[in-house]
């Protein structure tokens, strides 16, 4: 049985073509699968390779090396990335995330029962002169405070937030 269904095959087949190689598209190939699954299963990893034409060893491969995606279970409708580079740390990026540990009472890698956020923590998200950063999905989120988060919580939870750089 597939895992990509027609819709997600089909724009596997339209991105691939966008490049040189197939072997080129697994990238954005994977970052595909994973916005339609919230996830990347080890079953669409063959089916990937199978698409692409490569080995699932290949797919495996960037797969692995990118700490973005998930293959053991979907992610939340919502991924909250906190920044912990050394510009966030200084500036309180730390405590900013233990406090959304407080919030969601989820540690880093895990997901709310709801479904709706998976807490993550990120070696660095470019934004050192806007820390503390936050990122959600991807709507990035800079000089971050308490209160910040509250009314970010507030509106992830409302269903309101909606990708747009803030």
């Amino acid at each position: 049985m597939n895992v990509l269904d027609a819709e997600t095959r089909e724009n596997i087949d339209t991105i691939a073509g966008r490049y040189p190689t197939r072997r080129a598209a697994v990238l954005p190939v994977l970052h595909a699968v994973n916005d339609r699954l919230g996830y990347v299963p080890t079953e669409a990893v063959v089916e990937l390779a199978e698409l692409l034409e490569l080995a699932p060893a290949d797919v495996q491969d960037t797969l692995s090396f990118y700490g973005f995606f998930k293959q053991d279970k979907p992610q939340g409708e919502y991924r909250v990335w906190v920044c912990r580079s050394l510009s966030c740390a200084a500036r309180g990026g730390e405590e900013l995330l233990e406090y959304l540990c407080e919030k969601l009472k989820i540690r880093p890698g895990e997901t709310t029962p709801d479904g709706r956020v998976t807490l993550e923590f990120a070696e660095c998200l470019g934004a050192c002169e806007a820390a503390p950063a936050v990122l959600v999905n991807d709507t990035l989120y800079g000089n971050m405070t308490r209160e910040k988060i509250d009314e970010l919580i507030r509106r992830v939870r409302a269903g309101t937030h909606h990708d747009a750089t803030e």
